[in-house]
Order: C-alpha cells, then sequence, then structure tokens
C-alpha cells in the first residue's frame, strides 16, 4: 500500500468530524513532522501516523476500543503493520511497547501539542507565536489546567525520545508555529 497524507486525510475525516480533534491530528502531525525532519525521517510517512493515531476516538473513545477498534479498520485497509503497531503503542493501556523513534515521537508528540495549544489559547494573543517554553513549563505546575493531560506522560515523552523536556516543548512550539494559521493559534500576535 502506498502511503499518502491525502490519504489518511480522507481516512481520518471519514471517522472525525470534530473541528478540536481535526486539529488535534494536525497539531501532533506538525509536532511529528518537526521531528522527522530533526532525525532525518519519512516526513510523508510520519505524518500518516500522526494523522491517523486518533482516527477512531471520536466514534469509539471508550478504552476498551480505541484505538483498537481503528487498529482493525487500518489492517482492513492493507495499511502496513508498522503503522497499526505505532498507533497502538501510543495508549500506554493497549499493552504494545513503544520499541522505535517513530513509536517514541508519536507519544511524545500527542499530548505534548494538545497541552501547546491549550497554553497557546489562554494566552491574551490566544497565539503560539508568542508562546516560549517557560510559559508552558509554569502550566505544567498548574493541576486545574488541561487538568486530563498527565504531566508524567509529558515529562516521559521526552525521556523517551532523549530529548530534555524544555528543548523539547520548544520543539514542539516551533512546529505548532509554522502551520499556526492551520490550527487556528496565529491570534493576535
Amino acid at each position: 500500500m502506498l502511503l499518502t497524507r491525502d490519504a489518511a486525510w480522507e481516512l481520518l475525516t471519514e471517522y472525525t468530524q470534530s473541528e478540536s480533534l481535526l486539529k488535534h491530528a494536525l497539531a501532533v502531525e506538525a509536532a511529528v513532522c518537526g521531528y522527522a525532519k530533526r532525525f532525518g525521517e519519512d516526513e510523508n510517512t510520519w505524518a500518516v501516523v500522526a494523522l491517523l493515531h486518533d482516527f477512531d476516538y471520536e466514534k469509539w473513545p471508550d478504552l476498551t476500543d480505541h484505538p483498537f477498534r481503528g487498529a482493525e479498520i487500518l489492517r482492513e485497509r492493507g495499511y502496513p503493520e508498522f503503522v497499526v503497531r505505532a498507533i497502538l503503542s501510543h495508549a500506554d493501556y493497549s499493552g504494545v511497547t513503544r520499541e522505535n523513534r517513530l513509536e517514541h515521537t508519536l507519544f511524545a508528540c500527542d499530548e505534548m501539542a494538545g497541552f501547546v495549544t491549550a497554553a497557546a489559547l489562554i494566552r491574551p494573543t490566544r497565539s503560539v507565536l508568542d508562546l516560549e517554553a517557560r510559559s508552558v513549563r509554569k502550566r505544567m505546575k498548574d493541576k486545574a489546567f488541561a487538568r486530563n493531560v498527565s504531566r508524567d506522560d509529558l515529562v516521559r515523552g521526552a525521556e523517551e525520545l532523549g530529548v530534555p523536556l524544555d528543548d523539547h516543548i520548544g520543539n514542539v512550539i516551533a512546529s505548532l508555529r509554522e502551520r499556526a494559521d492551520e490550527l487556528g493559534l496565529r491570534g493576535t500576535a
């Protein structure tokens, strides 16, 4: 099967209608592709995995279904097993351990992209363009802010990448800045 971003987007939008979930997929894609560039990996392949990591979530948000239903659909449609495996591995409860750079990167970028997005949207400018890593670190200490995001997962993601946490936050911010318009994060900065 030829992996294309267009086909991944089509599958994502077939199962996902929520604008916030679509923007999350795009934010994770931006962050994962930023690392693909840094690591000299295939950006297109990594984009496909990032776009599809939560494509089944809107229809099947329960932990007994997500990402397992998505894995079944991907296999039925002929996606390579490494794509299915990477998507399964982003959920700790799936029982699929993360073993390669793509899997670690998807895990590290998934929650961080969402957290950085939330941090940008509460700024007076509602922009990622003037967001700094230290502001994100400060928000991480506020347990009431984005309370559903595991701070341990944010830290562990950076550790799995072998990147200091502040650098990881900065890398994700930089990747989201490149796509600020598409993500609705330009704001008034």
